[in-house]
């Protein structure tokens, strides 16, 4: 029950306060990890978070669903998270007579691109380096270094980056 209500209050009033210092600060304490650097934007929402664990200067765009009630859901280092990106580790059996659910973890490795719109569902690994396109749905492996597409993710070319940057979030007011 109080574990109830503090999920309400993280996902309803915590991570949607202004302050980039409060949100990091709730988030140190809630999630499984949460590397330095690392940045979360506001109205980002979580399912058991302290099954969710975060790498060094990753970016967690707004409206970005990360689930972990199936799973943990692990990401690496240097990753960039687009906004409205839903990530599942839990899902409804569609060949099961009552409905029920089944679950598994998603593994994020680093310098991974994930762009907006993007759905991920359980049991899935993200290679290194690899780049997701705009509103695909990743059901399967998506091996290092690939770009992939689509409704389910298909490969559709090969990222050619040495990867030598660290995403260093940090916006500016105008």
């Amino acid at each position: 029950m109080i574990r109830d209500i503090y999920y309400f209050l993280l996902n309803n009033y915590f991570l949607k306060f202004p302050s980039r210092k409060f949100r990091k600060l709730i988030l140190k304490r809630t999630l499984g990890k949460l590397g330095q650097n690392s940045n979360f934007l506001r109205f980002v929402e979580l399912r058991s978070a302290g099954r969710i664990f975060i790498g060094n200067n990753t970016v967690i765009n707004q409206r970005v669903l990360l689930d972990g009630r199936g799973g943990q859901i692990k990401i690496g280092n240097n990753v960039d998270i687009a906004q409205d990106t839903k990530i599942w580790t839990l899902e409804h059996d569609p060949h099961d007579d009552y409905h029920r659910t089944k679950g598994g973890s998603v593994i994020i490795e680093d310098y991974v691109w994930i762009a907006s719109g993007v759905t991920i569902l359980p049991n899935v690994t993200v290679g290194r380096g690899a780049v997701i396109a705009t509103n695909s749905v990743v059901t399967r492996d998506v091996p290092s270094m690939a770009i992939v597409g689509g409704i389910p993710a298909k490969n559709i070319g090969q990222r050619k980056s040495k990867l030598l940057y660290n995403l260093n979030y940090s916006p500016r007011l105008r």
